[in-house]
């Protein structure tokens, strides 16, 4: 049995920034808490408690006078919130996503309806709207424009597939472009995300079964698996190497391995040690 990994795979840069910093943070000024798990990994959240980094749900769990903000970002009213409580705030958003928050700021400033297409439940997208203020909406599924202002701003959830945000804008603007005076669409998606996307999608087309490995809360590792599912293959996500199931590799002879942005090199080895013990019983 062949076991190949995908060219590009793992943490990216603004995970390991992010991480980077609160670790550094908690070495130089003591325990803290960050607003909402760093990144969406469990075994990365559980390692940074051991080093004094507690995960605060929302805002009334905060009892840390040092407060980190994720690589997901928060909207600009939490920051307000964090900081007339006299907080000290450490900053790890993702620069990607803070490009994407400015865009949208700068949207709505123009004038324009911000529409963004993202999970509204997410938190990188609960930021962005913040950023956007009051006229704004995130969703999956592209809106009538006839129920729109005249004036649309489109964006992107930065982990989303280019893919799936190209299908998004043909079905927006084969809804009937004529209520609208202007459309304005910015990229936000992350290229690092894309590249991971393709890099998956190119594997799993010449394997006979994809494993995505990632936090099941992890987005971008969601959309990985979506992919390979979508290139025909039997693909499963898993988060550790104990949940590999001999029975996935029976009459398999390719495997490939890729690993959502959020997922630690540790992780990913243990996994192919993992399948490369089952492959030898």
């Amino acid at each position: 049995m062949e076991i190949e990994k995908a060219g590009d795979l793992g943490f990216c840069f603004g995970v390991r920034r992010a991480i980077q910093m609160v670790e550094e943070a908690a070495q130089e000024q003591g325990p803290l808490q960050t607003l909402g798990p760093i990144v969406h990994n469990r075994q990365v959240v559980e390692g940074l408690k051991a080093k004094g980094i507690e995960v605060a749900s929302g805002l009334p769990d905060i009892d840390s006078e040092i407060v980190a903000i994720t690589a997901h970002g928060i909207a600009p009213q939490v920051v307000d919130m964090l900081k007339s409580r006299g907080l000290k705030l450490i900053d790890a958003t993702c620069p990607l996503v803070q490009r994407a928050q400015r865009a949208a700021r700068r949207l709505a400033a123009a004038g324009f309806f911000v529409l963004v297409f993202g999970d509204s439940a997410h938190a990188e997208v609960q930021g962005i709207l913040g950023w956007a203020g009051d006229n704004a909406l995130a969703t999956l599924e592209a809106p009538k424009l006839e129920r729109l202002p005249r004036r649309v701003g489109v964006l992107s959830q930065t982990t989303q597939s280019a893919a799936h945000f190209a299908r998004f804008l043909q079905q927006l603007i084969t809804s009937g472009i004529a209520p609208l005076s202007e459309l304005r669409i910015i990229n936000t998606i992350c290229e690092v995300t894309t590249r991971r996307q393709q890099s998956a999608l190119d594997l799993a087309r010449r394997v006979d079964l994809m494993l995505v490995i990632g936090g099941r809360h992890s987005a971008n590792t969601r959309h990985l698996a979506e992919s390979c599912v979508a290139a025909g293959v039997e693909t499963h996500h898993v988060e550790t190497a104990a949940e590999l199931d001999p029975a996935w590799l029976v009459n398999r002879h390719r495997i490939g391995v890729t690993a959502g942005a959020s997922t630690p090199d540790q992780v990913i080895d243990e996994v192919i040690s993992k399948l490369e013990e089952m492959a030898q019983n």
